[in-house]
């Protein structure tokens, strides 16, 4: 059996095609052998294969005698997971970890504290070097030297499969500004992508009609309205029922991160639908109560909102814990800040119906900044100090700046036959090192400071 890496092109596709339909059955290990999407603690792995059968709730005597098999996306480099992998060989004191992007495989030993490759190979190379690879990490390769892979504490599979709840505080953050054009949608799902990096579960919600962060996650599949998915179930529906549609049934996982990454769709016919549900008290507190639900599933969320004062702005900030403005600090975005504020106090003394502290201004977000030398320093810093002194908001230390791969990460396609299907992916995944996905990466250790998680 051959395998072509090409057929990968993206990170589930090299869980499927490569690890499940290849890997395993390649190594000799039967499904009953192996997990996927294991968690244990903090850590979640994508596979996790035993040398010996397993029985849930069976305590192992002496140690997990087995191999940890990492899918990232094919664009992804590997070197940025290495140090992650030792952590998980590490804490669950196993000696072998395969990593692979499907166009490039290869395996870490764990040995007195430091991490070793020890085998590597292109993907298309993998059958002229299975032998190798079965050496090391086949199920009977673990049978025989299972001993030199005795943990240092004992483990159960229960505990791997079911692991007692972390506490989480959820934290729910909406991004808003009644400006259009400055950047939110950008700031929500590259935001996203690099808290989701930092080990949180993230869950994104759209709730402007315009769906753009819906598109930006890749849930629009479909060409032709006639295929539209997502009409009869996103956060029209969440917003207008008590007993039906929670969170975890509407949410999507998307593939615009290479981590996975939960969405509630919008939709364009939410506007349709604005004088309705305003009509429905309980829709401006709905999303509040369902988020309730999921609290002990995600860490962050974050609410993507319209550039308006209208119903669906209004929700977001009574739902919301924490506000973030985006604003390009041009002329009429900053006048419309006068807007939001007058908007956020009038939500609050709302929120004070609900027993609700007000919502917390995390500050004003620099996006969308021009790159231009002169600009950066003799234009930026009035601009900046303008937004404390004329409106009263904090400024983040954090700068977006309008850079091209911020704009080419969301216009990524892939070929489906004859077709040509848009495939938008984060800039932390496009580009891991580049300034953009730095500045991003700023951004979320700044964000999660502020919201005390970090």
């Amino acid at each position: 059996m051959n395998f072509d890496p090409n057929i990968c092109r993206n990170e589930s596709e090299v869980e499927s095609k490569l690890i499940v339909q290849y890997l395993l059955p390649q190594l000799g290990y039967p499904p009953d052998s192996w997990y996927q999407e294991v968690t244990f603690g903090k850590i979640r792995l994508d596979f996790l294969a035993f040398a010996t059968k397993v029985v849930p709730k069976v305590r192992m005597k002496n140690a997990l005698w087995g191999v940890i098999f990492e899918a990232k996306h094919p664009r992804e480099n590997l070197n940025h997971h290495t140090q992650k992998l030792k952590v998980y060989l590490t804490k669950l004191g196993l000696k072998y970890g395969l990593l692979t992007n499907g166009r490039e495989i290869r395996i870490y030993q764990y040995t007195l504290g430091d991490l070793e490759l020890v085998f590597s190979c292109l993907g298309i190379e993998v059958e002229d070097k299975l032998e190798v690879i079965r050496n090391l990490i086949s199920r009977e390769s673990l049978q025989q030297h299972r001993q030199a892979t005795i943990p240092r504490k004992t483990t159960t599979v229960s505990q791997i499969k079911s692991p007692q709840k972390k506490q989480r505080t959820m934290k729910t953050i909406a991004v808003y500004h009644n400006k259009g054009g400055v950047g939110k949608t950008t700031t929500v799902i590259n935001l996203a992508a690099a808290i989701r990096k930092t080990g949180n579960k993230v869950l994104i919600i759209d709730l402007d009609s315009q769906a753009n962060t819906t598109f930006a996650t890749g849930l629009i599949k479909f060409d032709d309205e006639k295929f539209d998915d997502i009409k009869d179930l996103n956060i029209r529906h969440v917003l207008e029922s008590e007993e039906l549609y929670p969170i975890l049934e509407v949410a999507r996982r998307s593939q615009f991160s290479s981590l996975d990454i939960d969405v509630v769709p919008s939709h364009i016919n939410l506007m349709e639908h604005e004088k309705r549900l305003n009509e429905i008290d309980a829709s401006k507190v709905m999303l509040d109560f369902k988020l309730e639900e999921v609290k002990d599933k995600y860490d962050v969320v974050l609410i993507d909102t319209p550039p308006s004062l209208n119903l669906y702005a209004r929700i977001a900030i009574i739902t919301a814990d924490y506000l973030l403005i985006p604003s390009d600090l041009k002329p009429f975005a900053n006048q419309g800040l006068v807007n939001v504020n007058n908007f956020v106090k009038s939500i609050n003394f709302f929120r004070k119906s609900l027993r609700k502290e007000p919502i917390k201004v995390l500050g004003v977000l620099p996006s969308k900044i021009s790159t231009n030398n002169k600009f950066v320093q003799h234009t930026l810093p009035k601009r900046i100090d303008a937004v404390s002194s004329r409106y009263g908001f904090e400024v983040m230390d954090t700068v977006i700046y309008d850079r091209e791969d911020l704009a080419k990460c969301s216009e990524q396609v892939r070929h489906i036959g004859n077709l040509e299907v848009v495939d938008p992916v984060s800039v932390i995944d496009f580009k891991p090192d580049s300034i953009a996905a730095q500045e991003f990466e700023l951004l979320a250790k700044e964000v999660l400071q502020k919201i005390g998680m970090n």
